[in-house]
């Protein structure tokens, strides 16, 4: 007795274990389509790195308005020397009126420092143009930032629905099993009683068997809809997520007409921008590259020290001055403009084909979207046809007027009508973002 109460506690305690280990091994959490915009746009390693474009932008911008600072630079030397020759001109100042060479120690180092200041005055306007193209760039990456921003949103609204799909696929697929299940228990007992073919009960349960391996590969295909989200999400892989199947709802009460879709998608794209302000960048390099014909001007100054023991010492020697420099290699400068001007009419030519895109983007966005909400509506008729179809099936064979091939195909019909009717939503409301994302909209829609 004593040892049929210890085995028992122990198998008690076991079960305790595995269930504890279950429950911490992975913890469920109720997740909204916004709570999954917010963490993916919080994790996401595409916004990262375009911050750090923004970032590399915003520093090219400051080295730019940098180039109006003065220019300092100091310089210094100590040198050995190995017994030279030095001979210092210098005037003769007695009666003979004679020049002559004076004699010097020999050193055997010198030392000497300098330091120079250059002040831009007027450089052809290529430090201005230098400033106003960096900061077209500088905001041209920031709307691609944006533009990126925009396609996090819809991977994780895919993702989302996706995952939706997966679980929905794991429930009915489950749901299905069970019956099939009870099908197979009341045609075995049929089947002993002499009122069922063998034949009829092996089809019976090769439908279970195929349905229990339909099951696997939706769970698996759920646990890696999960696991992506997870990633996507920053979350811990054993995270399981559960969604919310209102977040699926779209309304076409205010669904506009294709034409104003384009018109808001050429007005708010975010990489239409971004093209634009590059464009401009290009129009003020060509500037830039005409300022190369123009000379330089800029305030100089500068204080030089040297020693040169017992030959030279030199200090407080403070210039100050102006300095020009022209570029007399013309030829070079008309090629930098031509190349200039060649960047220009690239980025002009990227405008017009991104429009074609943008035209043809929405299009057909446009009509998945249409196409989407037909199929929901369809869906829902078979679903209905398909139970319908299934009762009447089930009802003649029970009357011995179908065969059981006929009642097997009826219930595979009516799991396939209910699934695609499950998908059609998440489909209906992953189209009806992708427009709103063609047309730049999608970003300020979430954010509401």
């Amino acid at each position: 007795m004593k040892r049929k109460v210890l085995v028992a506690s122990i198998i008690l305690m076991a079960a305790l274990a595995i269930v504890q280990t279950n429950s911490f091994g992975q913890t469920s959490r109720p997740l909204t389509i916004k709570e999954a915009i917010d963490l993916s746009i919080k994790n996401s390693k595409k916004l990262k790195n375009s911050t750090a474009k923004i970032e590399e932008a915003t520093a090219a911008l400051r080295e730019a308005v940098q180039n109006r600072l003065p220019a300092v630079g100091v310089s210094g030397s100590y040198l050995r020397l190995n017994n030279p020759n030095i001979d210092i001109k210098t005037k003769s100042t007695n009666s003979g009126g004679n020049t002559g060479g004076q004699s010097t120690g020999k050193p055997s180092s010198a030392l000497y420092g300098m330091a120079n200041v250059s002040l831009p005055i007027y450089a052809g306007l290529r430090i201005k143009y230098g400033i106003e193209s960096s900061k077209y760039l500088q905001e041209a990456a920031k709307l691609d930032a944006d533009n990126d921003r925009e396609a996090v949103i819809l991977n994780t609204i895919e993702a989302y629905e996706n995952l939706y799909k997966s679980k929905a696929a794991v429930d009915l697929v489950k749901e299905n099993l069970e019956s099939n299940r009870q099908r197979v228990k009341d045609f075995t007992n049929l089947e002993k009683n002499g009122l069922l073919a063998r034949n009829d009960l092996l089809k019976a349960e090769l439908q279970e068997s195929n349905t229990e391996l339909s099951l696997l590969d939706a769970e698996n295909n759920w646990k890696l809809a999960n696991i992506n989200m997870n990633l996507m999400l920053g979350l811990p892989d054993s995270t399981l997520l559960t969604v919310n199947e209102g977040d699926l709802q779209t309304t076409t009460n205010q669904l506009k007409g294709v034409e104003d879709y384009v018109q808001l998608g050429l007005q708010n794209r975010k990489d239409v921008s971004a093209l634009s302000l590059r464009k401009k960048a290009a129009n003020t390099g060509v500037k830039a590259a005409k300022g190369e014909m123009y000379p330089s001007i800029a305030l100089t100054g500068g204080y030089v020290a040297a020693d040169i023991p017992n030959v030279l010492t030199v200090t407080n020697a403070v210039n100050i001055g102006v300095g020009v420099k022209y570029n007399l290699n013309l030829g070079k400068n008309n090629s930098q403009v031509q190349q200039a001007k060649a960047r220009e009419k690239q980025l002009e030519a990227n405008q017009e084909m991104l429009a074609d895109a943008i035209q043809l983007e929405i299009n057909q966005a446009y009509q998945n979207y249409l196409l989407s909400q037909k199929k929901i509506d369809v869906y829902e008729k078979a679903i209905a046809q398909a139970e319908e179809n299934y009762k009447i099936v089930k009802n003649k064979f029970d009357n011995a007027l179908a065969t059981t091939t006929d009642l097997l195909d009826a219930d595979v019909a009516q799991l396939q009508a209910r699934l695609n009717g499950a998908f059609s939503k998440a489909d209906a409301s992953v189209a009806y973002n992708k427009l709103l994302q063609t047309a730049g909209l999608l970003d300020n829609t979430q954010s509401k």
